[in-house]
């Protein structure tokens, strides 16, 4: 009976003790005859450990360290316990199950589907998120429209997924479908692959189509092959201990109850819009072709101005598409649209000048970024400062005016960006201090620069994720052939 108490007692203290720094504290108050449950060990570690896989709508290393939508809601999981977070990566989806519960990790946060083919040795918390399984095409080629057209096709699925388990559910109606597994695959490998033609059909999650659809615009829906949506949730390793398990279901209650998940989910999927697949396609080929030619130059001036230089690049894609000549009818010119006014404040002399263009807008974004009032904080500043960029300061404060008026919250772009269009009306503009502007603009031109944004992160991870693999290939020759090397000495050493 005592060490139940203490037991009890524990679970209320150690929380609290983990917050406090007590952490030395937690072994003298853990009996010794009693087991440590699995929350207590975590507790008492101070480490929660996942198992992950490394891509676009899990993990990755962002422009500020570690991101992700799996990232940040385990962080703000273990940030809910009082302790850090330690992930382990793991490439096979078999490998992932293998491993939970192990010393790897108390739990799993991949992307995964709940699934009744794991049902002997895991169990799943709640769903975060629904999607569903989407059979991708090459557009320009015939689009399926039924599991009949996919006979005789090459149809590529990543091994040991939800999508292999549903193919193998569809073959029971019709024996004559094949398709191929792979492991050493993300999804957004697959779409690449649908993309440059190198397989006919491939299965992905619609969050991730969704995610990386303006990268490779060529890959398109065909339709679902998912028999109803689909819930991604967390795995944990069937136990009677349900001390972790219990705590992981109560934090996604309340991150739903509270708006985090929602929140969560417009961050990552919500805002992002596809282009029309001209645009796209033109976007895909000037990232490999003229964004090289600006690079250096765009970190030169990220870094003194401190700021975020795909971000940057983003920016002068969308006032001149990287063509350091551009011009506008309004006069405005160069990589970043600079006008006669605004070129000289920032002592710009030549804005055809790209590396003169690329400093002065970075120096006028950053001279914005400055004045927005200090409670908007977070990514709202970076979009408030991008509707200043594009409109003026003085329309982009019109319009937090005219939000605050109507009952808004003037300090998220959210609900500005629904009341700039408003001045482009009579009614709205005529009472604000700088009158008439084209409202809708400043929206569209924050939207895209968004877009292209994060196809342009994406684009570098992959870069760096190529010159990874080709840094290894060649370590792995040059390996060989001082292997050869060697043999061939200690043979001709032997012969003399």
């Amino acid at each position: 009976m005592q060490d139940r108490k203490l037991s009890l007692y524990n679970l209320r203290n150690l929380r609290s003790l983990t917050k406090l720094g007590l952490v030395a504290c937690l072994p003298l108050l853990v009996s010794a005859s009693h087991t440590p449950t699995a929350l207590e060990t975590v507790l008492t570690e101070g480490k929660l450990k996942i198992i992950s896989r490394n891509g676009p709508t899990t993990y990755y290393e962002g422009r500020q360290g570690l991101d992700g939508y799996e990232y940040k809601l385990a962080k703000a999981f273990a940030d809910s316990l009082g302790v850090e977070l330690e992930i382990t990566e793991e490439e096979n989806f078999r490998g992932i199950f293998n491993s939970v519960g192990s010393y790897r990790g108390e739990l799993a946060a991949a992307g995964l589907s709940i699934s009744k083919e794991h049902a002997d040795n895991i169990r799943f918390t709640k769903p975060y998120m629904t999607v569903t399984q989407e059979l991708l095409y090459r557009s320009g080629s015939k689009r399926p429209t039924s599991i009949e057209d996919l006979y005789g096709k090459s149809i590529l699925v990543i091994s040991n997924s939800a999508h292999a388990e549903r193919m193998r559910q569809l073959q029971k109606q019709y024996p004559e479908l094949r398709w191929h597994e792979q492991s050493d695959l993300e999804m957004i490998d697959l779409m690449e692959l649908v993309d440059n033609g190198a397989v006919d059909y491939a299965v992905v999650d619609s969050n991730s189509y969704k995610l990386s659809r303006n990268l490779y615009p060529r890959a398109r829906k065909a339709f679902s092959i998912s028999d109803n949506e689909k819930s991604l949730a967390w795995a944990f390793p069937k136990s009677s201990d349900n001390s972790l398990f219990d705590r992981a279901n109560e934090f996604l209650t309340e991150a739903e109850d509270d708006g985090r998940l929602a929140a969560m989910n417009k961050r990552f999927y919500s805002d992002m819009h596809t282009m029309d697949a001209g645009s796209a396609t033109t976007f895909a080929r000037r990232l490999e072709t003229r964004l090289p030619k600006w690079q250096e130059s765009l970190q030169t001036a990220a870094q003194e101005f401190d700021l975020d230089w795909q971000l940057l690049a983003a920016i002068s894609y969308q006032e001149s598409h990287w063509n350091p000549r551009a011009r506008s009818h309004t006069g405005v010119r160069g990589m970043m649209m600079l006008t006669k006014v605004t070129a000289k404040e920032m002592g710009v002399t030549n804005r055809l000048d790209p590396e003169q263009s690329i400093s002065g807008g970075a120096k006028y974004f950053r001279k914005i970024f400055d004045r927005i009032p200090e409670g908007i904080q977070g990514p709202d500043r970076t979009w408030f400062t991008l509707a200043a960029y594009n409109i003026g300061f003085g329309h982009m404060e019109d319009a937090r005016v005219l939000t605050e008026r109507m009952g808004g919250n003037p300090d998220k772009w959210e609900d500005v960006s629904k009341h700039l269009p408003l001045l482009a009306k009579r009614q709205y503009y005529r009472t604000t201090r700088h009158g008439y502007a084209r409202g809708w603009e400043p929206v569209e031109y924050v939207r895209n620069i968004r877009n292209f944004h994060n196809t342009i992160a994406w684009h570098q991870q992959i870069q760096q994720r190529r010159l990874a693999a080709a840094q290894q290939s060649n370590d792995e020759i040059t390996a060989t052939n001082a292997a050869y090397r060697n043999n061939n000495a200690e043979r001709s050493t032997s012969l003399l």
